[in-house]
């Protein structure tokens, strides 16, 4: 009977205020569903850093001659760098790539992109050492060393690239979560008003529960559930904009970047995983509001 109760004035609730409830709706799930992009491209990262923290290389590019000429490098002064590179404390290993190797790599990381396989040539590409080191804060000091050789044409830090990508990512996740606080806030705010107000409206029914012995709790309950479930609606509908953005935006508009392989694509498991987390933020801080809002301005 209580039960029944409390879920009748629960939908009558929704029900009175219908304009705010559903502007509380449509706010929550705005914020929560750039809460729920945020995650996202913090998942991005972390596949990111994953795949590419055991790949980083500083790559020595060496010059035209000697990327014509030395194809297995086994002539000066190639075979001379490679020797010295090797003897460079903290260096783990050096490999070769011709220019031949290096024209099927770039091949495979724009093979998304057949308009730059159509214009590459061979003969541009430079040869050069890949040189993986056990700390990459070793790079100064090997660029230093090598830079400006015979037969080198650049040292180049592939960790310095990645960060830059990481710098770019982490910014759009920056922005992303600060305009879900701001929506969180009017979101926080619509909710306090619409429970005053749904309060407001049932202030005798709630005075007669309470005459006759009714506890505060009880009466603040249905109050409490309208924030949760508002809360709740909104998460979900911004958990099916999730779907809906990658199946109509991401997976088509984002399918030439993601095809080159360097930046992970999103995966439905990725929507998945946060789905929950997504559903328990909205409902935790729609239950927490309504109790403060209930406890300072609502006297039930």
């Amino acid at each position: 009977m209580r039960a029944s109760f409390v879920f009748s004035e629960v939908v009558n609730g929704l029900r009175r205020n219908v304009t705010m409830t559903i502007a509380m709706i449509l706010t929550t799930a705005i914020s929560v569903g750039l809460l729920g992009g945020g995650l996202l491209v913090v998942r991005m990262i972390d596949k990111m850093q994953e795949t590419y923290q055991d790949r980083v290389e500083v790559v020595v590019f060496m010059t035209d001659d000697v990327s014509a000429n030395d194809k297995d490098c086994t002539q000066q002064p190639c075979s001379n760098i490679m020797a010295d590179l090797k003897r460079v404390p903290g260096v783990e290993s050096v490999q070769y790539e011709d220019r031949q190797k290096a024209f099927e790599n770039f091949n495979k990381v724009f093979e998304s992109q057949p308009e730059l396989r159509d214009v590459a040539r061979a003969e541009a590409m430079p040869a050069s050492l890949r040189v993986k080191l056990a700390d990459q804060e070793r790079f100064p000091a090997l660029q230093q060393q090598f830079s400006g050789r015979p037969g080198v044409d650049s040292v180049v830090d592939q960790a310095e690239y990645l960060n830059r990508l990481f710098d770019v990512l982490n910014g759009i996740r920056n922005a992303t979560f600060s305009i879900a606080l701001v929506q969180a806030l009017a979101a926080l705010l619509l909710i306090s008003n619409t429970i005053q107000l749904s309060a407001f409206t049932r202030r005798t029914e709630t005075g007669i529960m309470r005459l006759v012995g009714a506890t505060r709790w009880y009466t603040q309950l249905p109050f409490l559930l309208e924030a949760v479930v508002s809360g709740l609606i909104g998460a979900f509908l911004a958990i099916i904009g999730l779907l809906i953005s990658k199946a109509a935006f991401i997976d088509r508009v984002m399918s030439p970047v993601f095809g080159t392989g360097i930046i992970p694509n999103v995966e439905w498991g990725d929507i998945a995983l946060i789905s929950p987390i997504l559903l328990l933020v909205a409902a935790a801080v729609s239950a927490i509001t309504g109790y403060v809002t209930l406890r300072l301005y609502v006297r039930l």
